[in-house]
């Protein structure tokens, strides 16, 4: 137990070193099997085709021969090199014996009366002292044969002293090769796994060197297109991503604390008026009410915003998607904008029905900020024209104003959040530069497109694209 936790303590270098040896190790291992097994079964497997062969040459030289010509069958050299032939009769009795070894003489000067030597030691005796010999391995081969009458048992073997000598030494160098291929692989396997974790390591040191104040810190990404390349590239772009995130929380954070500044410096001051004497003039008394009141409604709409938005970066927005018909919300927009907008010319163009598959009050809270927009921005008696109709693929709804319109400077950030294109007008419009961000982000919640043109001081024109169910 303390051994594995050891070893999964250990750095990855050293667990791919080890990893490595081991591999290498099971596949030398192997290969040094699979090779002294090769050569055991050729060497065995010629010594038997060669006793098999010699086997056949001595019997069909006998067939044609005597028996009683002991020394011609030997002088004859019909036996291969290294083959003992060993001949006994019924009785068991040695009568032809090649292993000049044995009578300490060659072949060519044996006489007759030399075989006498053989007939004190029986077949048994003989065999088991060459076959159970410590430092001999004989292949044996043995056949009976009848010839005049007599039977006859002819063996013959062959020694196999250098075949197993060569295996040895074979063995021999094999494993000090393989001690040498293993050390060797463990050196380069270090050094391999070293070059190959440095990226890592270079992230890791990266990681350290980030902090909350400083996101600039980068990896190098790696020559080579591999995966230690993606996962610098991975990492440099979450940085970028982390950055660009938190830059927004400040900002938003900043942004916030100022506009909640604001009505609360407002609200303290009237109340400070308001019990110090205010409480005894009706007129102050009323005048910081009405103040309180309308601050208090700013503050409870931003902080209803900046919810919304909080639970929009957090995926915590719900949206009911529901199919239904386009006509009934429309005319209820353009109900609430003629109410609250008495001092200026609400026109319904058009209101074709369409059925779209969408959150009906997310898309209701999305058109009442472009048309409250219109109206903060809209002098009195101007006109705000509401057009809704069916094309081929989508839904689309139009506002248009004749209001101050917006600079071309400032179009491509009127969503970015808390950004007012007339700051001086902030207070008098109620303005906290939220609204276009959540309509913005209800738009990319539904598929949706916004389109805004603007011409600075004739009018804005809002068209939103819907997709059909």
């Amino acid at each position: 137990m303390w051994s594995k936790i050891k070893l999964l303590q250990m750095p990855i270098s050293i667990k791919l070193t080890i990893l490595y040896a081991i591999i290498l190790s099971c596949i030398l291992l192997f290969t040094s099997c699979l090779t002294v097994a090769g050569l055991l079964y050729v060497l065995f497997t010629q010594a038997q085709n060669d006793l098999q062969q010699n086997v056949l040459n001595v019997t069909h030289y006998i067939e044609k021969n005597t028996i009683d010509n002991r020394l011609l069958l030997l002088k004859e050299n019909i036996l291969s090199p290294g083959v003992i032939l060993k001949i006994y009769d019924e009785q068991n009795s040695l009568i032809i014996d090649s292993d000049a070894h044995v009578l300490g003489k060659h072949p060519s000067t044996w006489k007759n009366h030399d075989f006498d030597y053989y007939r004190s030691t029986s077949m048994e005796d003989e065999l088991s002292q060459l076959i159970n010999t410590d430092h001999l391995y004989f292949y044996e081969t043995k056949k009976q044969f009848s010839l005049n009458g007599h039977l006859f048992k002819l063996y013959l073997m062959k020694p196999m002293v250098e075949q197993n000598q060569f295996l040895k030494n074979l063995i021999v160098n094999l494993f000090i090769a393989n001690m040498l291929g293993l050390i060797i692989a463990i050196i380069s396997g270090i050094f391999i796994s070293n070059r190959i974790l440095r990226p890592i390591r270079n992230i890791t040191e990266a990681a350290k060197e980030i902090e909350i104040k400083n996101l600039e810190k980068r990896i190098t990404p790696t020559d080579s297109n591999d995966e230690l390349h993606e996962l610098a590239k991975t990492f440099n772009h979450m940085l970028n991503r982390i950055q660009t995130g938190f830059e927004k929380q400040r900002r938003f954070v900043s942004d916030a604390s100022h506009e909640l500044r604001t009505p609360i410096t407002v609200i303290s001051g009237y109340a400070d008026m308001l019990d110090r004497w205010g409480k005894n003039d009706p007129a102050a008394l009323q005048e910081g009410i009405e103040v309180i009141k309308s601050e208090a409604k700013n503050m409870y709409g931003l902080i209803e915003k900046l919810l919304f938005l909080a639970r929009a970066d957090q995926n915590r927005q719900v949206l009911n998607k529901t199919p239904f018909n386009t006509s009934h919300l429309i005319e209820e927009i353009y109900q609430e904008t003629c109410m609250i907008a008495p001092n200026h010319t609400i026109i319904l163009a058009q209101n074709q029905p369409a059925d779209i598959c969408a959150d009906a009050a997310s898309i209701k809270q999305m058109l009442r900020i472009f048309i409250e927009n219109s109206i903060n921005y809209t002098p009195s008696g101007g006109k705000i024209i509401i057009d809704a109709r069916k094309l081929e693929s989508h839904f689309e709804i139009t506002v248009t104003d004749s209001g101050t319109g917006i600079p071309n400077e400032d179009q491509p950030h009127v969503f970015n959040r808390f950004y007012r294109v007339d700051k001086s007008r902030s207070k008098v419009t109620g303005g906290t530069g939220l609204g276009l961000s959540i309509a913005g982000w209800i738009a990319d919640q539904h598929n949706s497109t916004i389109h805004l043109d603007s011409t600075f001081g004739e009018g804005t024109e809002i068209i939103v694209c819907i997709p059909l169910c």
